[in-house]
Formats: structure tokens, sequence, C-alpha cells
């Protein structure tokens, strides 16, 4: 079958997560034997970003973990030429809306068109993900039965389906610890005052009280954040391209996954990669509240959750004191992800998702 995915960046992760469940999808996708063309604007502000930032060492390195990986960066398409004998098409909800039309208008016949939604926007601004033209599309594809439910209940498509992340476990796996560990490790971006007050929470209070050895990784740090880390005694590290990910978990006892409001409080059921990615590589994880409503997980088997800053503490504490605890709970996250929550089951939903369509 030939598979094409249009989506923002496939090579830069920078400041954007939705590349690292594309990757691999993309991968699984041609280990099973699919033709596969992904294509990406050759000016996303992640890729721009990233060179700016880092030079092109990134691009070689991503190219260097993901051999079989590959991308058309283009400033114009010719959409009639590009889509041609395509059968499946993925078009990503961080695209342009003229685009996002223009693939709807061009689709080939017998092939199935799916618009993927992996962000709040669907919740926080209506408006615009309203205003997308979809009329040529099969359906949505949304990492959540929320997001799923508000396509079909304010009429932007007539078929949508669940189709959560998951763990891209030919990449994200369990290491083994090398020198000495440190205590904490946060990974995740600060930016636009999502989370400020839970990171404070969760993270920095936590950190003071029981005087960890803690990082973080992320982008759009503000100096006042950057101050605030620093008088906690926390160090922060900056960018982290997102497949070196495993061999920074594998230096650290535990990490965190604090959700950006929004999906604490309008999407339950929606985790976010973050998650998958952690119990992947086999570190215990602690997480500030959000609503496993859809049933992925067990939370006190596969991580801890924690109410508030004090029960934040008195989890890290537990885990850091009892290793026989901390490993097992470790030892069951993954086995959930491996059971249920890699890219090859998506990829297998996608396929059957595809043949309801195609039928």
């Amino acid at each position: 079958m030939k598979v094409m995915i249009f989506c923002h960046s496939l090579i830069s992760d920078w400041n954007h997560g939705n590349a690292h469940f594309l990757r691999g999808i993309a991968t699984e996708l041609l280990q099973l034997g699919h033709e596969l063309q992904i294509y990406e604007p050759a000016n996303s502000w992640s890729y721009t970003h990233m060179v700016d930032e880092h030079g092109t060492e990134p691009v070689a390195a991503f190219h260097q973990s993901y051999p079989l990986l590959s991308s058309t960066r283009y400033e114009r398409l010719d959409f009639a030429s590009a889509l041609k004998g395509a059968d499946l098409i993925l078009v990503h909800e961080w695209n342009d809306a003229e685009l996002v039309r223009a693939i709807g208008e061009h689709r080939p016949p017998h092939c199935a068109l799916l618009f993927h939604d992996t962000h709040h926007r669907s919740a926080t601004c209506p408006q615009t993900m309203g205003a997308l033209d979809l009329s040529g599309y099969d359906g949505v594809l949304a990492y959540g039965g929320v997001i799923r439910d508000l396509y079909l209940q304010h009429g932007w498509t007539d078929r949508a389906w669940t189709w959560h992340e998951a763990a891209d476990t030919a990449h994200f796996t369990p290491l083994p610890p090398h020198g000495a560990p440190g205590d904490l490790v946060w990974i995740g971006n600060w930016g636009d005052e999502e989370r400020t007050a839970e990171l404070e929470e969760f993270f920095i209070r936590p950190v003071e009280q029981l005087g960890l050895h803690a990082a973080a990784y992320g982008v759009r740090y503000p100096q006042a954040a950057q101050t605030r880390l620093a008088q906690a005694g926390i160090e922060y590290r900056g960018w982290l391209p997102n497949f070196r990910v495993p061999e920074i978990f594998a230096q650290f006892k535990a990490t965190l996954h604090i959700p950006r409001r929004p999906y604490a409080t309008l999407l339950p059921g929606i985790p976010t990669i973050r998650p998958f990615e952690a119990l992947a590589c086999a570190i215990p994880l602690v997480c500030a509240p959000w609503s496993d409503s859809e049933g992925m997980f067990t939370p006190g088997k596969d991580f801890l959750m924690a109410r508030d800053g004090s029960e934040m503490a008195a989890h890290l504490s537990m885990l850091f004191n009892n290793p026989g605890e901390a490993r097992a709970l470790a030892e069951h996250g993954l086995r959930t992800i491996r059971e249920r929550h890699t890219c090859r089951h998506r990829v297998e939903e996608l396929l059957k998702i595809h043949r309801e369509i195609t039928k």
C-alpha cells in the first residue's frame, strides 16, 4: 500500500511533540513493507528554530537515529502529481489550512484520506478548527475520545475514530544505567503559561523540599523560569532532541508527567505522548493529576498519581527509599506499553480503519 503523510515536520521535534509519534508510525509502516512518502514544508518554524539555534548537527543526528526515514521538504506542491497513486493519506492538523483544503480537493479516487488531530485546539480554539475544510476527507483520527466527540458534535466531520498516541519502542526502550544517577528529571517545554503553576507545585517545590539532584530539559523557558529553577537547585539543560531521551532517562531514578492545563481540565483521557515514552524506557513515573477516563493504564501500578505537591513529594520520597517498589512500578508500566501501546499497535488500528473506509 502507498501511504502519504503531510506533517509540520518529521525531522525537527523542536517544540514539536507531534514528530515523536509520527516517526514511530512511519517506521512501523516501512517495516511492514508499505511504501511511504512524507511531506513537510521547507520553512516550518520548528525546523527553522532548530537549525537557527543548533545548526545542522541535529539534522544529521536524526538521520543517523532513523535511517529508514526521509521526507520531502517542499515550498510549493503540484497536488495532482504529488498525490498520484496514494492508497492512504494522513494530513496532520498542524498544517496550513489551504494545504488541508487542497489535499481534499485533489485526493485520488479510491484513496482513503484522514485528518489527524493531536492537539487541544478543538477544545480551546474551536473557531480555528471549525474553519478547516474537511469536506473531501473520509474522517478524523483524534488522539482521544473527547476530541473525536467534539468533531462529531460540531459537525466538522461525519466520521471520526479515536487513535491514541503510543511509544515508538524501536527507539524508546530501557537502557542500562550509567554514571552516578541523578534523582529526578523533567523533560518538557515551559511555554505559554499553560502549566507554570503546576510546574512550581509538582516539580520545583518537591525538589526543594526533598533536596533532590534534578534537571530539566525543554524550550521556551523564559529568564524568570530559568532563575526559579536555579534557585531550587535544578539544572536547566535546554533543548534535547527527542531520540536522545532514553539515554537521559537511564541517568535518573524517576521522571514526572505534568500535563498542560487544557489536557488536565478540558480533555480527560489524553495523556499526551510523554508518559508512553517514559514507561517504554522503564523509568518510574509520577504524574500530576489527569483523568485516565479511557482506561489506558492502571494508576498505582503503571505510574503513581499525585493529587498535590505534598503527595508528589511523598511519592518521590517513597520511590527513592524503596528501590524494589520503584522497580516493580517501572516493570509494570513497561509491560503495559509493550502489550497495548506501541506504534505497531497503532499501525494495526490504522490499517483496520483503512479497510473499514475502503471496503
